[in-house]
């Protein structure tokens, strides 16, 4: 069993397993609709940093157990915002509801600054925090049952963990601003056209099958070029395309690494595999 399996064995939301350089962080509460309770905020990015210093895990699957991926934030968070705690003075009760909004953003924030690619597998129901979550990963893939909905609208509640933000960057603007002001379904089928999705599969068996050898498939790669890949997309996406291109510049006259160059060409040329040291791990920041 790996280390970070044992760490987080006792998780009631999330669990995490790590075979073969792909860590596996599934959903766990299918007879809730895996909502995103307090467990679920608390356990999902507290998986997320362990691994973002992990060394030895080059790709991250996100799958669910049950009928659906998850039904969004349970309501029982949204109820907790009447607390005692909050019942305060106005403008410092604003001012702890940013915070609180701040903190769900920055844990799927964690997914984009993960140094790996992170795929999402998605069957049934994807709602509300679910979209929000699947907007900050690399690459999607549904089941044919799977719909989405950015349900927040019907709650009276403008969405704000990242669907608003990113989903512009992936999908036609009109359609975001249609699905974003209806809360209507929109289904594995439509996500696929418009882009959202990459593949769609006859069922989940065969959806997990396939993510799972695809992140096999990266895992094979060079890490440090993948997460090269990952950064200079990430980058380009937020930024022009001169600056990018001299960012790039800038990255690979630090990062060129001609000993995983001539492995990759040395094991093409033998038919093997090619054998890529890890990335180091992350260490803590330094602290007087």
């Amino acid at each position: 069993m790996h280390p970070l399996e044992q760490q987080f064995a006792s998780n009631k939301a999330v669990s995490l397993r790590i075979s073969n350089a792909v860590a596996q962080l599934q959903f766990i509460r299918p007879d809730a609709l895996n909502t995103m309770n307090v467990d679920f905020w608390r356990e999902f990015p507290a998986c997320l940093q362990a691994l973002s210093a992990c060394a030895d895990v080059r790709v991250v699957v996100i799958s669910s157990t049950g009928k659906h991926f998850t039904a969004g934030m349970d309501l029982a968070v949204f109820a907790s915002l009447n607390g005692p705690e909050f019942q305060i003075e106005a403008s410092r009760r604003a001012e702890m509801l940013r915070r609180w909004v701040l903190e769900l953003q920055a844990c799927f924030t964690q997914l984009e600054q993960l140094r790996v690619p992170v795929l999402a597998a998605v069957q049934g129901g994807c709602i509300g925090g679910g979209v929000d979550l699947l907007a900050a990963v690399d690459c999607r893939y549904a089941s044919a049952d799977a719909y989405f909905s950015i349900k927040e609208i019907d709650l009276a509640i403008t969405a704000d963990v990242g669907t608003l933000q990113r989903l512009p960057h992936l999908m036609p603007q009109g359609l975001v601003r249609e699905l974003a002001f209806t809360g209507r379904k929109f289904t594995a089928q439509e996500a696929k056209a418009c882009g959202f999705i990459n593949a769609v599969y006859s069922s989940p068996v065969e959806m997990n099958e396939a993510v799972m050898a695809l992140a096999k498939t990266i895992a094979e790669k060079s890490p440090l070029a993948v997460h090269g890949t990952k950064e200079m997309l990430n980058y380009s996406r937020d930024h022009s395309v001169q600056d990018s291109l001299r960012y790039a510049a800038t990255w690979q006259s630090g990062m060129f690494h001609a000993h995983e160059v001539m492995e990759a060409m040395t094991a093409s040329m033998e038919k093997r595999a090619p054998n890529f040291d890890d990335l180091q791990p992350n260490t803590p920041k330094l602290t007087r």
